[in-house]
């Protein structure tokens, strides 16, 4: 009887470990099967399929002013251009920005330099309202819509004129900012796709054939935009070389996170180009008009710096900015110098032949 007893609580005891060993074992054989990452995938396409859309959704949606310089050519006796500057403060939540200059000449100049996105002139005939579509084609229609409801509840004679049209071809200034987009997104997926394919390349082959596809890639993206379709007429060189300077930054920043991540490189690269970078770009809406966190990041990421030197290479030939190509400069080369330096953590390359090994065969 006793025996039988041993023998009942012995086979309970391995049972009750047997349960937890079957579960590490379940467990190591999941983890190192195909299951486990994919499972974590499938979650990180939702999150940021989810985020995908708040991203553009919470830049977008509702377009709010929160600050928006503007120059005012006037005199402080003309009660005209007082009640109507009045009026636009309170129409626009007190988001206008004013600046005084002596004459017109100068407030065109600063229009020019885009340090303004309108100039009031009041008379004593009235207000005039000079916007510029180029510099935003959300921020001119905001503006001359305001400055329309404001003339009629004040009784002045308001006159909007946009001063610096966008092309006919691009009314609402979208071209710009889906050819940058385009940039962004087929330079990341390059050099995915030199991961997958061409995980062979040393570094300095991979640099070579980031640079070769970007080069080509910006001239298909100009060419189809300019010549193909017309919609836009680029300064065609500099804006192929804008968009290949794009392509190359947003391959290389892919592949510095694959030195630093590894396989998972996919989920920084897609979170500062895509679901930071593009929606704080200016393109779609104009940087004075998103929330003002990201009118400032904005500046600082690729996509931002794509829109901006595209934008200032079309509209504004005589007074362009360097920091939008310093901006690309530094992204590039912080990522190359990474991807060099710990190149050696990469998942490709191939290993050199011995020299021994090499002279006995």
């Amino acid at each position: 009887m006793s025996g039988s007893g041993e023998q009942g609580g012995s086979s309970e005891r391995h049972g009750a470990h047997g349960r937890p060993l079957a579960l590490r074992e379940r467990w190591e054989a999941y983890k190192n099967s195909p299951f486990l990452p994919a499972t974590v995938l499938v979650l990180i396409v939702a999150a940021a399929a989810g985020l995908f859309a708040g991203s553009y959704t919470y830049a977008m949606a509702n377009p709010t002013p929160h600050r928006i310089p503007a120059a005012l050519v006037t005199q402080p006796e003309v009660a005209r251009g007082e009640a109507f500057v009045a009026g636009m403060e309170k129409a626009l939540d007190a988001s206008l920005e004013l600046h005084d200059y002596p004459d017109v000449a100068d407030a065109r100049r600063a229009l020019d330099e885009q340090r303004v996105f309108a100039i009031v002139r009041a008379s004593d005939d009235g207000v005039a309202l000079d916007v510029a579509g180029a510099s935003g084609a959300s921020v001119a229609e905001l503006l001359g819509k305001a400055g329309i409801e404001v003339g009629d509840a004040t009784g002045v004679e308001v006159t909007v004129r946009d001063v610096k049209p966008l092309q006919r071809g691009d009314p609402r200034g979208l071209a710009l900012f889906y050819i940058s987009l385009a940039a962004v997104i087929m330079g990341f997926l390059g050099a995915i796709q030199l991961s997958v394919h061409a995980h062979g390349l040393n570094p300095a082959e991979r640099i070579a054939f980031t640079v070769a596809y970007a080069l080509l890639g910006g001239f298909a993206i100009a060419a189809a935009v300019d010549w193909w379709l017309g919609a836009v007429d680029l300064p065609f060189v500099q804006s192929w070389l804008i968009l290949a300077f794009t392509m190359f930054t947003s391959g290389m920043v892919f592949t510095m996170f694959n030195t630093l991540m590894g396989r998972w490189a996919m989920i920084p690269t897609w979170g500062v180009m895509v679901l930071l970078g593009n929606p704080s770009s200016g393109g779609a809406v104009s940087w004075p008009l998103l929330p003002s966190a990201l009118g400032h990041i904005g500046r600082w990421l690729p996509p931002g710096a794509s829109v901006n030197a595209q934008h200032t290479a079309v509209y504004y030939q005589g007074h362009q900015f360097v920091f939008p190509y310093l901006v690309l400069a530094a992204w590039a080369l912080v990522s190359c110098t990474v991807f060099w330096v710990w190149r050696h953590r990469h998942p490709g390359g191939r290993a050199r032949t011995p020299e021994h090994a090499a002279t006995a065969t």
